[in-house]
Formats: C-alpha cells, structure tokens, sequence
C-alpha cells in the first residue's frame, strides 16, 4: 500500500464519521430532552455501562459527566453480575450503551435494574432491541456503516456514541448554570484547574519577604534590599507607608549606564513612579495578563491604602503552572 492509499483511507474514515455525526444532529430530539430532564432531577448518580468498545465509550462518558457537574461514575456490566450491582442505587440513574442492544452482559442487568426502580436510559443502534424496549428513554446511535472494507471493528457508532455522550453533559452543564470556577474545584490538579482556582493571595511574597525601602533611601542601600530580597525589585515607600514607586532590575541597568553616583542619589530620584499593581483577591492568571501586556516581569501588591503588602514575578507564576 503506497502513502496515496494510506491518505484515501485516511480521509475516507473521517468523511464517514463527520456524515454520521451530522446524521446524528437531525436525531436531537424529544427523546434526547427526555434523557436530559432525567438525569438533571436525578437525586442520586448517573451510573454508566457498556461491554468492550461501548465500555471504553461509557467511560469516557461518565467521566465527562462527572467533571461538569453530574455526579457519574462507570460499572463494569460482567462485574456488576458479580457484586458491582451494589454499587446502584434506587437513586440512581442507569445509562446503558450497546449499539445492537442485545449485548448479554448489559441485557442481564435489565430485570434487575428494573426491580430497583432506577430509571433507563439506553443508547442503542436498534430500537427493537431488548435494551431499547426496557428503557425509560432510548436514544438511537445507529449508523449506517463502520469504516473500512470489512466495516466490522466499532469505529463510525463509537465515535457517535461519544458524540451523543458529550450532547447530554453539555446539555445539563448549561441547564446547571455550571461555571468555570465550578469546573476548576473539580479538577484542582490540573493547569486549567491552577488558573481558574489560584489567587495573587496564594503566591505571593508576604511580610519580611516584600523588598520595601523608604523614600530617601540610597542607591546603595536600595540595592542591597534588592539582593537580599531576591525578586529582582523593591518597592519605594513614603513616611506612611503607602506606595510610591518601585525600582527593578532593568533601572538598576539604566542607572549605572547613565554613570549616575549610587551613594549619593536617593532612590526617588530614578525610580519608577507610575508602577503596576494588582490586589491579592485577583486571580493569578489575571496578574499574568497585566504582567505579559505590559511586559514586565513582576507586579506589587497593595491594599485599599495603597501599602504595599506582597509581591509577585512571572518565576512565581511559572512554579505554580499558572504560566
């Protein structure tokens, strides 16, 4: 087979999937509104199921449910003929995947699930099927063909099932006004997580650790905060305290290029008076975005007296993965 079979193959699988995805858009119906209504009143969990390629699919699924605020977890049907069935409750709600619906692990579990009184929701290629016909709502998966000459391996109806899968969590993450912030407590490990959950507040340097001088101060003192602090800055105070000016090491630079004396000159006399600063409640990826616009390396942070009460840089935002 030469690389143009490899390419027509290729792109022969993807028109077939994206056909049948269309296909499936024209099936968002009063059943899938049903399936929705049900799942969102729900008191207890979304329990999914599936044998073989469905399985992985339910997974998936259930996974996608319980990350955008429908509580959902994943039975194994050949596990739950074995003790799993524990896992369900009477407040519960069961989807069921098989694409013929006959599957003999998931058709197993109907009378039970029935006599528990969960509510079905089934996804299925065959509305005549077993599956189909015990189910509170089911919800059709067909397609017309698998890729491929044989059409045999579960390619075209999985990657329907999954479609349909993310259709349903999406659906009920809108009707649950889910927010963003409700995303990220629910995925505190990863960087998405860190940028909608993180603060200034939380990383920030506080207390003896904020390079502070007083106006008047001079160079060579200022400097010597400045390395002690190791932020690469100091912040520059009057008399009460509040901010006046910071003083990085890019000034330091233009000071000694300017051959500027730095035992006699106060450090007022070179700082920077217009600085940036941001509160401790603002989100760290929002402190991030002042600093990238206006390319600066690190921001000062003050309270409703404009004293300076922490400080941050772009190495603090990098070890956090907020960068």
């Amino acid at each position: 087979m030469d690389n143009h079979n490899f390419i027509k193959h290729g792109i022969e699988t993807i028109k077939l999937e994206a056909d049948a995805l269309s296909s499936l858009s024209n099936r968002i119906d009063g059943d899938f509104e049903m399936a929705c209504r049900l799942m969102l009143d729900c008191p207890g969990r979304v329990v999914v199921s599936g044998m073989g390629k469905s399985g992985l699919i339910g997974r998936k699924i259930a996974a996608t449910l319980a990350s955008t605020g429908t509580p959902a977890f994943f039975v194994h049907p050949a596990e739950a003929s074995h003790g799993d069935l524990g896992m369900i409750q009477s407040q519960d709600i069961v989807l069921a995947i098989s694409n013929s619906g006959n599957t003999e692990e998931v058709t197993t579990l109907l009378p039970l699930i029935k006599r528990m009184g969960s509510p079905l929701i089934a996804l299925t290629g065959n509305p005549n099927s077993a599956l189909a016909k015990q189910a509170d709502v089911n919800l059709d998966i067909s397609v017309d063909k698998e890729a491929g000459s044989l059409a045999l391996a579960p390619t075209t109806s999985t990657t329907v099932t999954l479609a349909l899968g993310d259709a349903l969590a999406i659906a009920l993450l809108e009707a649950r006004d889910f927010t963003a912030d409700d995303f990220a407590l629910a995925h505190p490990g990863g960087s998405l997580g860190r940028r909608l959950i993180l603060t200034v507040a939380d990383l920030m340097h506080t207390g003896d650790n904020v390079p502070i001088v007083l106006a008047g101060t001079p160079l060579a003192d200022t400097l010597l905060e400045m390395t002690q602090k190791k932020l690469g800055m100091t912040t520059i105070v009057d008399s009460q305290g509040a901010l006046i000016g910071i003083y990085t090491d890019g000034d330091v630079r233009r000071t000694l290029q300017k051959g500027i004396d730095i035992k006699n000159t106060s450090v007022e006399a070179v700082m920077t008076a217009e600085c940036k600063t941001c509160t401790a409640d603002i989100l760290a990826a929002e402190a991030l975005r002042v600093m990238e616009d206006s390319k600066i390396n690190g921001l000062i942070v003050i309270d409703q007296n404009s004293k300076p009460i922490g400080a941050l840089n772009m190495q603090d935002l990098l070890r956090a993965g907020v960068l």
